[in-house]
């Protein structure tokens, strides 16, 4: 049967990590607080619930098995995650991690995604009543504050987002431990959750997912679109494992940036536009139309005002009346106007070879920008997911899909 992860005793997780250490149950059971038979039977049940031994017994001591390794190193992992989480918090317990348990963390997590404690309990296993007496509990352990409330509605306050970025980060090794030794955790598939930028939106990504399902079955994906803004977060408190799209031009102290390609932007306009087809256009001709900006901040706003900000002193900068994200707004108002933008060639290659876009002048030498992958630095991905990162690797170098099946650059899709 799949495991679910909240059906784990954590008490019994950091058992394994001492047995692991010491060699011995009996130091083991000290540690933790636990009887020898106590933590025996808790063993034999974690070893039920992944569907493997852990243990070797040989005279020397316990020693792990392949699989019993897999899941220390990944237990290892979560329980530091929620060490990192609780460090600080409380007043009262030096280690209140240690007398969590993960059914207060359920009901604490369900609350902080439902946003009140009835919507927490409706459609889960627990009460509306466990749900506050969960989440009692944790406040209690660390003598302080985990949610606000006013009325009906609940939200995190500093210290209970910090756990509840924890618990999830401490659950999803939970499911990577699941997933690496070849089980799941009830939905039959392994969920590979991202969030795409704009950039990455109309080739790289449905490329590599394309290409990822028809070669591993049992892939499934969760996508979220938005800005860099909107996904960092996410990605810091493991709702996605990684951000695809233009990297940031600077290092990032708990985030990894990995390049795969580079992108060097387009002039787009309505193919009705004066400068339409042009191939050498002048700075004064760019500067004399009306431009549509990406927002302030964006890696896109920044390379618009690179290219006017390094234009000629005589060139005065053009007019901006509009500021959007939106490639589909903005390919409508490139049609209705005589407005210029910067994109990526991806994101207008199906309206130019329709006609109603066309380009202005080649890519721009001076709009260079490095697409890629953003992930955690303490992320540890699994087989599956690894392998989806060498189908965007793939997609992004530009790599032939399998005879028989047609690139999207030359589908007509994009």
């Amino acid at each position: 049967m799949a495991t679910d992860p909240f059906d784990l005793n954590l008490r019994h997780l950091r058992a394994l990590l001492a047995i692991r250490e010491h060699g011995s149950i009996t130091a083991a059971a000290d540690i933790v607080s636990l009887s020898q038979p106590a933590l025996t039977q808790g063993l034999a049940k974690l070893e039920r619930q992944f569907g493997y031994t852990f243990f070797e017994r040989r005279s020397g001591g316990m020693v792990p098995t392949p699989m019993g390794e897999i899941v220390i190193e990944r237990a290892r992992a979560a329980l530091d995650h929620l060490s990192q989480a609780a460090k600080g918090l409380s007043g009262v317990f030096q280690y209140p991690e240690r007398l969590m348990t993960m059914t207060q963390l359920r009901a604490f997590l369900a609350l902080a995604e439902a946003g009140s404690f009835a919507a927490a309990a409706h459609g889960g296993t627990l009460s509306q009543t466990a749900v506050h007496r969960a989440v009692g509990d944790l406040e209690q352990m660390i003598g302080g504050k985990l949610v606000e409330r006013r009325g009906r509605a609940v939200w995190l306050n500093p210290a209970g987002k910090r756990l509840a970025r924890g618990t999830r980060l401490a659950v999803a090794e939970i499911v990577a431990a699941l997933a690496d030794i070849g089980r799941d955790s009830g939905s039959g598939s392994e969920l590979i959750a991202f969030g795409a930028l704009p950039l990455a939106r109309p080739y790289l990504v449905p490329a590599a997912m394309a290409r990822m399902t028809r070669d591993q079955p049992r892939a499934a994906f969760k996508v979220l679109e938005g800005s860099w803004r909107e996904l960092v977060e996410p990605l810091r408190d493991g709702v996605i494992d990684m951000i695809v799209g233009a990297l940031r031009p600077y290092e990032i102290a708990d985030l990894y940036q990995l390049p795969l390609s580079e992108d060097r932007l387009v002039i787009a306009a309505g193919s009705q536009h004066p400068l339409a087809g042009l191939d050498k256009p002048t700075m004064e001709q760019l500067a004399s139309y009306p431009w549509i900006v990406a927002p302030a901040n964006s890696p896109l706003r920044e390379q618009w005002e690179k290219l006017f900000g390094e234009g000629p002193p005589s060139v005065t900068p053009p007019a901006t009346p509009i500021e959007c994200g939106s490639v589909m707004i903005i390919g409508r108002l490139l049609t209705d106007g005589d407005f210029l933008t910067l994109l990526s060639p991806d994101q207008v290659a199906l309206q130019i070879r329709s006609g109603l876009l066309a380009q202005v002048g080649p890519p721009l030498e001076g709009t260079k920008r490095v697409v890629g992958i953003t992930t955690r630095r303490s992320w540890r991905p699994t087989a599956t997911q690894r392998r989806f990162l060498d189908m965007l690797a793939q997609a992004a170098a530009g790599e032939r899909p399998e005879a028989g099946q047609q690139d999207l650059r030359e589908s007509g899709w994009v």
